[in-house]
């Protein structure tokens, strides 16, 4: 098993509960600032240690945060909900608005995003979105180290803002999954659980391996700007009790949701209704063409086709008014 003595920095740093200087600019945050990843296969672990065997996992689809979760935007959580503030939360090097919030334990992580109507990803939907669309990326942007994509090895010697190496995003777009901050996600962590794994939906083990007899540990992703190269890689696993923030200056997070499934009978519906559109647009009966068209957006509201469609209909009624 892999030391965690290189990860053992700060300990001694009091955990000052301060107030954050606010003075940046406003982060991106909420669902708009969400990334959409569809259901899909890929391979999950790699070859890398023997806790990370490769196999095949099928997701559904689900959201995830474009960004890590902000300075700017865990004060509003604590604003509303009189959580404590978490460690460092007065660190100069840590504490902008736009950097990554830092010194959460999982259990603060969890209460975040149960408050943002979200939760934290498992183990495999922040792998997915690591790995991006090809689904075996080693690094999210490909399969090459490139200290120029990352915040990694003390190379900055402070984290960066979550918007920050925008040509290091994984294939779905989604930044800073290497590096920056370590990411609590929802698992459990046990050394052997890829070996027992479900294929689909896997959800992690229903109990975590007791690391050093200190408590079971949840998993961590995504290495930190304290870590060395070889946590940056998608299918990196590390672990902390979640009730612990030990080498806190780089544990962060995101959120994610499950997305909202449509029905065998709704899809059939706006598939009806799409039909009863475009045999209207065909008889030049635009208004009804596009009440049809909008009861077909009304099941399937980010149908590309549909809202093409609808488009189509808008010129023609505008055409015909002239």
């Amino acid at each position: 098993m892999r030391s965690q003595t290189v990860f053992q920095i700060g300990l001694g740093v009091a955990l000052v509960a301060g107030t954050i200087s606010m003075a940046a600019a406003e982060s991106p945050t909420g669902d708009k600032d969400m990334v959409s990843i569809p259901r899909g296969e890929f391979t999950m672990g790699s070859h890398e240690h023997s806790d990370e065997a490769a196999h095949q996992v099928v997701l559904d689809a689900y959201l995830i945060d474009k960004y890590e979760a902000s300075n700017a935007r865990y004060k509003e959580f604590m604003k509303a909900t009189g959580h404590p503030a978490p460690a460092y939360w007065d660190d100069p090097r840590l504490s902008k608005a736009n950097q990554p919030v830092v010194g959460v334990s999982w259990t603060d992580a969890e209460a975040f995003c149960k408050w943002d109507g979200k939760r934290l990803p498992t183990e495999a939907e922040w792998e997915r979105a690591a790995k991006g669309p090809d689904g075996d990326n080693h690094y999210p942007w490909g399969h090459k180290l490139d200290p120029k994509k990352a915040n990694y090895g003390q190379n900055v010697g402070r984290t960066m803002p979550i918007d920050s190496y925008p040509e290091g995003v994984s294939g779905f777009g989604v930044y800073n999954m290497a590096g920056n901050v370590f990411e609590w996600v929802n698992d459990w962590y046990d050394p052997k659980s890829y070996k027992d794994s479900q294929a689909l939906n896997p959800k992690g083990p229903d109990k975590g391996y007791n690391f050093a007899n200190q408590g079971p540990v949840r998993v961590l992703r995504g290495g930190s700007w304290l870590a060395p190269e070889t946590s940056l890689h998608t299918s990196h696993r590390f672990w902390n009790q979640p009730e612990n923030n030990s080498y806190g200056v780089g544990l962060g997070f995101r959120c994610a949701k499950s997305a909202q499934t449509i029905s065998d009978e709704a899809m059939q519906a706006g598939r009806d209704a799409f039909i009863q559109a475009l045999v209207a647009m065909g008889a030049e009966k635009n208004a009804d063409a596009m009440a049809s068209i909008e009861k077909a957006l009304a099941s399937e509201p980010g149908n590309k086709e549909y809202l093409a469609t609808r488009d189509l209909i808008k010129k023609s009624m505008g055409m015909k008014k002239k």
